[in-house]
């Protein structure tokens, strides 16, 4: 196995900013930075900070930080035509923002030159040359971002390459061959990096966009073609498509090829940082995400859950706990009965598959799958329905009645509100509450009423609720089912509830979302024990 040791450029808050929907406060990029740190990353590129104002008072913050395994690099354009580096505004906010490496990048495509920039080559080169070297002479390490190099080197391989040289005749430390329109396919990658590596006497990275879905394929036979730098985002977030999949890059090269690209015991908890950085991010990681996607190992057919359940290697491509992730099983109507079985062995280890409790729960599952119920997904109510069914839970609360008033058709801005009367223990509590609407109103009030007794679902949020009509032939006599995530801050689990009434099949998956952090709360720590 190849023990080369390749570095990494983390552009989650430069490139990855650029993503539809992403808007970093100075406070995430703080943490941002302090993860990707955690992460391993060689060099983290924060950043334009001649830009804006709010990029100017992160560089000034991020100053303070102490990074123990990255540097900061900052990012910007070449001189102007026509301008002198020292003239020119944006190297000079490269230079105050103080980073140790300064990321710069210049066309290296005759068309953009043509047509874009409307300049002669000559001065094309010029302001690549001397931007380099003005950021030289002031003592920072310079990479340069030959942006369009793959575009510009298939319509002119000699333009593309007087351009990459005049960068290291200016005192590039290292080349990064660019795919700006993610369009290259890897067989020119490889053709093309192997060329620029061995005629450079500068090492040679990589930056792939993700416009035709092989920005991962791409950066590996980079590195097999001798690039030593992959640039890309951790979620693989960017402009457009968005950029190389850093979180599906390294494990490929890590585990798959034994380059080494960040602490080997880092890799351990690859997933966590993943989810990490999806919540200061304020997203959702796909779920079908490589190595780090929450069905990255989930086996659904019968027939391969059965082939991992007798042999991981069956139909898994590495272990999943080698990146902190863990298989499993969901559970429906067409995962088979050792499926449903080894989820229900993962909450009850000590039934057997022919056991008189087992083949009661197995019955039970089939009845609400027949009522439109589906536990795919809804790990948290499957776990609840196994404990209840064997007579292992007892209820944290009960609830006495609950009432939904709506005030649709009074005003344009009215909402709606609820009145819940819960029971815990010996003690009653009424709570009402107003909401947007009238599960938003039950949530909001079951929730104030319960909190007095356990203080623990003042922590708890709800991120994603989903309903789907199941009878459409039905029409508004339909039934519907009700799927609920939520979040305690530190875990995900969703729960499911139906009925015909989608009130009232919200309120059961809303239930057992807190009746389920509740007993996984009490398990860990007796943090759910009603406050006296």
């Amino acid at each position: 196995m190849c023990t080369k040791t390749i570095s990494i450029l983390d552009s989650t808050l430069r490139d990855g900013a650029q993503g539809k929907g992403i808007s970093f406060s100075v406070e995430d990029k703080l943490q941002i930075v302090q993860l990707l740190d955690r992460v391993g990353v060689s060099i983290i590129e924060a950043g334009n900070p001649g830009s804006n104002p709010k990029e100017l008072a992160f560089f000034e913050r991020a100053e303070a930080l102490k990074l123990e395994n990255a540097v900061l690099a900052s990012f910007g354009s070449t001189c102007r035509k026509g301008c002198a580096p020292e003239d020119d505004r944006n190297l000079q906010a490269l230079l105050d923002c103080g980073t140790e490496v300064c990321v710069v990048f210049g066309k290296c495509w005759r068309f953009h030159v043509d047509h874009v920039l409307e300049t002669t080559e000559e001065e094309n080169l010029r302001m690549i040359r001397e931007s380099v070297r003005y950021l030289r002479e002031k003592g920072r390490r310079v990479i340069f971002d030959a942006e369009h190099f793959f575009d510009g080197y298939i319509g002119d391989s000699g333009f593309a390459m007087r351009a990459v040289e005049a960068a290291v005749m200016g005192g590039a430390e290292m080349i990064c061959l660019c795919d700006t329109n993610g369009g290259v396919f890897p067989e020119d990658v490889t053709r093309i990096v192997k060329h620029v590596a061995k005629t450079l006497p500068v090492p040679v990275s990589v930056h792939f966009h993700d416009d035709c879905g092989m920005a991962v394929a791409n950066s590996v036979v980079a590195v097999e073609a001798g690039a030593v730098q992959v640039q890309g985002t951790f979620l693989g977030f960017g402009e457009r498509c968005g950029n190389a999949n850093l979180s599906a890059i390294i494990p490929n090269l890590q585990i798959k090829r034994g380059y080494s690209c960040i602490p080997q015991e880092n890799i351990e908890m690859f997933t966590h940082f993943a989810r990490e950085l999806a919540a200061i991010t304020n997203l959702e990681i796909p779920s079908g995400l490589p190595y780090v996607g929450s069905h990255a190992f989930a086996h659904k057919a019968g027939m391969h859950a059965d082939g991992v359940l007798k042999t991981a290697r069956s139909f898994e491509h590495v272990d999943p706990f080698l990146v902190g992730n863990k298989r499993k099983f969901p559970t429906s109507e067409i995962s088979g009965r050792a499926v449903v079985f080894a989820r229900i062995r993962q909450i009850l280890p000590e039934l057997t598959v022919h056991s008189v409790e087992t083949q009661r729960i197995l019955e039970e599952i089939k009845r609400l799958e027949m009522t439109g119920y589906e536990f795919e997904g809804a790990d948290a109510s499957f776990e609840l329905l196994v404990r209840r069914r064997m007579g292992l839970y007892k209820p944290f609360f009960e609830l006495k009645y609950y009432k939904i008033f709506s005030g649709a058709g009074e005003r344009e801005d009215a909402g709606a509100s609820a009145i819940v009367k819960v029971g815990v223990g010996e003690e009653i509590k009424l709570m009402a509450a107003e909401g947007n609407g009238p599960v938003n109103a039950l949530d909001t009030a079951l929730r104030k009423a319960l909190g007095l007794f356990y203080p623990v679902l003042n922590r708890m949020k709800l991120m994603d609720y989903k309903v789907r009509v199941l009878d459409g032939g039905s029409a508004t006599a339909s039934h519907v089912r009700v799927l609920i995530t939520s979040t305690d801050g530190e875990s995900t689990f969703t729960t499911v509830g139906v009925s015909s009434d989608v009130v009232d099949a919200s309120f059961r998956a809303l239930q057992d979302s807190i009746e389920y952090l509740l007993l996984k709360s009490h398990a860990l720590n007796h943090a759910a024990e009603p406050v006296s």
